[in-house]
């Protein structure tokens, strides 16, 4: 087959245990999905969930045992980060039920939903989509995907972040308002999954403003450390 030009490669995580890696179809994310963090942004109770999407190259790879890095976003003054947990999915469907969510889960990761708020508050307040603050360049730095099986009780994992080594947001993926099988449902009406989706699942509270320079050390229990510095 003939293109016009010479197509990008396809975007791809590194795998635990693993030489294979891990393709990347779409990125759909969560929008406030625990309950602390609606409530630092204004909202309160359990709304129905909703979601936005990253292109597939706003990910920022991070191999284990590596410092990635983050160059400081145009456009912006206040970049905030936003630690999550990462659903990788492995096999695709539409109108997965909850109880039958696990079966498609390939594995996951820690993830990194950074964000240009003032661009994303200005949309918002012009009734306006806000992507320009949510899925520009390197938006969604992610480390290795853990596969499933070795991931542990990953649904009532200690989630946290530190920024320069002080702790800015600290939860448990317990907490999430949606968890993560009643996320694969709801999305899985609207979005026929495919396999290599990731999910970032939602943040908790504590989302705040980095600047160049500040080094990022995001974990969940079980799937080891993300560890980005903004240049």
């Amino acid at each position: 087959m003939n293109f016009v030009f010479n197509p990008p490669a396809t975007v791809s995580v590194p795998v635990l245990g693993s030489s294979a890696r891990f393709p990347v179809h779409r990125i759909y994310c969560v929008g406030r999905n625990y309950e602390e963090h609606a409530k630092e942004m204004g909202f309160t109770g359990r709304e129905p969930p909703f979601f936005f999407l990253k292109p597939a190259d706003a990910l920022v790879v991070v191999n284990a045992g590596e410092t990635g890095t983050m160059p400081y976003p145009s456009l912006t003054q206040n970049l905030h980060h936003e630690i999550e947990l990462v659903v990788a999915i492995g096999t695709g469907g539409r109108n997965i039920k909850a109880a039958d969510a696990y079966q498609h889960i390939f594995g996951f990761a820690v993830g990194l939903d950074m964000t240009r708020r003032d661009l994303q508050n200005d949309m918002k307040k012009q009734g306006r989509p806000w992507c320009i603050g949510k899925a520009f360049d390197q938006s969604a730095p992610i480390g290795p995907i853990t596969p499933a099986a070795l991931a542990g009780d990953v649904h009532h994992a200690e989630i946290a972040l530190q920024v320069n080594g002080a702790d800015r947001q600290r939860s448990n993926v317990s907490k999430l308002i949606w968890s993560v099988a009643e996320t694969i449902e709801h999305l899985s009406a609207a979005w026929e999954l495919q396999p290599g989706d990731l999910i970032y699942t939602g943040t908790p509270e504590g989302v705040a403003a980095v600047v160049r320079g500040d080094l990022l050390e995001g974990s969940v229990a079980g799937l080891g450390d993300l560890k980005i510095r903004i240049s």
